[in-house]
C-alpha cells in the first residue's frame, strides 16, 4: 500500500506513523530521512541536498523531487511505502504523480489528520522539557510530580523556542495555507482520508486503518 500521511504540527503524526508502519509493513519515509539516506550514500543528488543544508538553506524542489524519486525506487518500496512530509505543495504533488507513474507504482491513499488549532495550540504551547535528560512533559496532559522540575533527575522544565504561543500560532498559519491547496489536490483525485486528530491515539489509528481498508 502507498500511502501519503499529512497532518499539522502536534496533530500526533509520529505516532500514528510507527503504528501505520507496523500494521501494513511498510518503510516510513521522510524528508529529513530521504536526505540523511542520499548524503550517507554519497550519491549526486544527495551531495547536492548537503551543500544547500550546511548553507543553512532550503533544499530545492530539483534536488528533493530527485532524491524522492531515489528513494522510491529503492527495493523496500516495492511492497508500499508510508511517505511523510512530502509532498508539501501542488508542484511537487505533480512531479510525485510523475515519478510513481515512472516506476510503475500508484498512489492508494492520502491519510490527512485535522485537529482543530485552538486544540493543536494547547497541545503544543503546553508541552515542557527537561534541561537536563530531555524527558519530555504537559501541562495537562503529563504533568511532572513537582511543578517545573523532572521526575527523572530533577532537571528544571523549559519551553522550547518552537513551542511559544507566537511560534505556534505562526507555524499553525503556515501549514494550513500550505497544505488547503494540498487537500483540495487530492480530494478531487478521490484519494483523501480525512481524519478526526482529536481523539484518543488507538481511536484515531482504528479510523486510520477503517479508511484505508474501504
Amino acid at each position: 500500500m502507498n500511502i501519503i500521511l499529512m497532518g499539522p504540527p502536534g496533530a500526533g503524526k509520529g505516532t500514528q506513523a510507527a503504528m501505520m508502519v507496523k500494521r501494513f509493513e511498510i518503510p516510513h519515509i521522510s524528508t529529513g530521512d530521504m536526505f540523511r539516506q542520499a548524503i550517507r550514500q554519497g550519491t549526486e543528488l544527495g551531495l547536492k541536498a548537503k551543500a544547500f543544508m550546511e548553507e543553512g538553506q532550503l533544499v530545492t524542489d530539483e534536488v528533493t523531487i530527485g532524491i524522492v524519486q531515489e528513494r522510491l525506487a529503492a527495493d523496500d518500496c516495492k511492497a508500499g511505502f508510508l511517505l511523510d512530509g512530502f509532498p508539501r505543495t501542488v508542484a511537487q504533488a505533480d512531479a510525485l504523480a510523475e515519478i510513481i507513474n515512472t516506476l510503475g507504482m500508484k498512489l492508494d491513499a492520502v491519510v490527512n489528520i485535522e485537529v482543530p488549532d485552538e486544540i493543536l495550540f494547547f497541545r503544543m504551547t503546553g508541552r515542557r522539557v527537561c534541561s537536563q535528560c530531555g524527558a519530555t512533559y504537559h501541562l495537562e496532559f503529563n504533568s511532572p510530580r513537582n511543578e517545573g522540575c523532572c521526575d527523572r533527575c530533577q532537571g528544571s522544565l523549559y519551553q522550547r523556542d518552537d513551542d511559544s504561543e507566537a511560534t505556534v500560532s505562526n507555524r499553525l498559519a503556515v501549514y494550513s495555507s500550505q497544505t488547503e491547496p494540498l487537500v483540495r489536490y487530492y480530494w478531487h483525485l478521490g484519494l483523501l482520508k480525512t481524519i478526526n486528530g482529536n481523539q484518543e491515539m488507538e481511536e484515531v489509528f482504528a479510523d486510520i486503518c477503517k479508511g484505508l481498508e474501504r
